[in-house]
């Protein structure tokens, strides 16, 4: 395959860097605050509770957000792998999720944009889980943050590979 003169070819380490991203942002994201909603939800209608759910369901609902915060801890701890060489914080998933979070807004922005993204995910994330059995409207903050959290990946990942291109 030859390329026209000019064009610089992707280094390996970036284009292994841009198959994490690319895995965190299409599963990762999606599977840490899915089965983060789902836990959250399940425990404030766990059985014994105010408004409880059938055992049965609470059960399985609780199992699946398991398995879907372990998947997100791999990708996540992948994705920290290939962004800084080695494995980190891989155990806990939600660290997991901050430090990677503020690794990509690092490579973006620089470390005191990465020191402000990760407060601000932090604050988020822990008034949903503290607050959204009482208050319905704090399921919006794990939502924002996957948002930001996606497009981030989406522009370091650009940055990595270089903008999609069409042949036509």
């Amino acid at each position: 395959m030859t390329r026209p003169f000019g064009d610089r070819a992707t280094p390996v380490a970036d284009l292994a860097a841009a198959m994490a991203l690319h895995r965190l942002a299409r599963l990762g994201v999606v599977a840490f605050f899915a089965g983060l909603g789902l836990l959250v939800s399940t425990l404030a209608h766990w059985p014994g509770t105010a408004a409880p759910a059938p055992a049965w369901f609470a059960t399985a609902a609780s199992d699946l957000a398991v398995a879907l915060l372990v998947l997100a801890s791999v990708l996540y701890a992948l994705a920290v792998r290939a962004l800084r060489g080695r494995l980190l914080l891989a155990a806990v998933p939600g660290l997991n999720v901050l430090y990677a979070s503020a690794l990509v807004a690092a490579r973006l922005g620089g470390p005191t944009l990465a020191a402000r993204r990760a407060l601000a995910e932090a604050v988020a994330l822990g008034l949903f889980v503290a607050g959204a059995h009482v208050t319905p409207w704090l399921a919006l903050a794990p939502a924002l943050v996957a948002l930001e959290q996606a497009a981030n990946l989406g522009e370091l990942q650009e940055r990595l590979i270089g903008p999609a291109r069409v042949d036509t």
